[in-house]
Order: structure tokens, then C-alpha cells, then sequence
């Protein structure tokens, strides 16, 4: 996956459009497009802007790490302990949005 369907995942996944993402940058739609579609790179500075609008590591988006979720040693549970981390994990996040 490269940085451009890992940027529109993420945004899916908040429930943002690509305007309230430009807004939140501080730049215009056609610009997260761009991204998105691999016209063009983000600098620096909005690089990290986006990994803590997402809270992923810029490593991640970048895709020189896997997902954040994939670091998590799951191995000897069943799935449904599985299962309820996943969701105490979303809930967790949910509460963090919130403030």
C-alpha cells in the first residue's frame, strides 16, 4: 500500500472528507486529492501534522512500517479475547476523539 491509499484509509476510517482533512491542514481539497493519487508528497512539516491527526507514526504512512495494529502480540489468545481487545481498543480511541 503506498502513502497515497494509506492517506485515504486513514481519513475513511475517521470519517473525514477530503475537504475537513484541508481544513484541518490548513490546505485545499485538491491538494489532499493530489496526495491521495500520488500527484504529489506532503512536506514535513504537514507529514507530521498528518500522523497526529491519525495518530499513526509518520513511518506508517510513509509505509516503512506496518499498521499500528499489526505490532500487537495477539498469538495464544482465542478470538474472542481477540475480539474484545479490538473493541476496548476502538472504544478507547473513540473517548480520545472526544476531548
Amino acid at each position: 500500500m503506498n502513502f497515497g491509499d494509506r492517506l485515504k484509509t486513514l481519513r475513511i476510517q475517521k470519517h473525514l472528507t477530503q475537504q475537513q482533512l484541508a481544513d484541518r491542514l490548513g490546505l485545499t481539497k485538491s491538494v489532499i486529492s493530489a496526495y491521495e493519487t500520488q500527484l504529489h508528497r506532503p512536506s514535513y512539516e504537514t507529514l507530521v501534522q498528518l500522523s497526529r491527526i491519525f495518530r499513526v507514526s509518520t513511518d506508517y504512512l510513509l509505509g516503512v512500517e506496518r499498521s499500528p495494529d499489526d505490532t500487537l502480540e495477539l498469538s495464544g489468545l482465542t478470538e474472542e479475547e481477540k475480539q474484545a481487545l479490538r473493541a476496548l481498543v476502538q472504544a478507547m480511541r473513540a473517548e480520545t476523539e472526544n476531548f
